[in-house]
């Protein structure tokens, strides 16, 4: 090890820590409803070729593929909710929580159904909630 390298590394030991100030994790930039919008479209399309095929392989197959991307839905919806989302926004959006609550529900129960209606009423929250998101990177 060098001279320098120990010299950093004693500093870093003894230095006061320093403190990060930021809105969410990262700098903003990070976040962003679309994820969930990408996930949720392919949610849709599954459902659509698995109520277009008689192929019983093909139609599991598009089940596996639909429940994963749900639950990915889910994450995003989540990590938006827990991570970007702050007391103001929740403020001056009074209808916010419970459209991600119903907006995450509604990617549950889109893992129980085939019914395209299902996941056109996901993405409808997740097209609500991206309208409330980008209001929020106004402020």
């Amino acid at each position: 090890m060098s001279l320098t390298s120990v010299l950093f590394s004693l500093a870093d030991r003894i230095a006061p820590p320093r403190t990060a100030h930021a809105h969410c994790d990262l700098p903003c930039g990070i976040y962003d409803p679309a994820q969930a919008r990408i996930e949720a479209e392919s949610v849709k399309a599954c459902m659509e070729k698995f109520n277009a095929s008689d192929d019983p392989v093909f139609r599991q197959r598009a089940i596996m593929i639909k429940e994963e991307r749900a639950e990915l839905v889910k994450h995003h919806l989540w990590v938006l909710w827990t991570d970007y989302f702050k007391p103001e926004h929740a403020e001056r959006f009074p209808e916010l929580h419970e459209l991600v609550w119903t907006t995450t529900k509604a990617a549950g129960e889109s893992k129980k159904t085939c019914d395209v209606a299902v996941a056109d009423k996901l993405l409808a929250g997740i097209a609500e909630i991206d309208r409330i998101f980008k209001e929020t990177k106004k402020a």
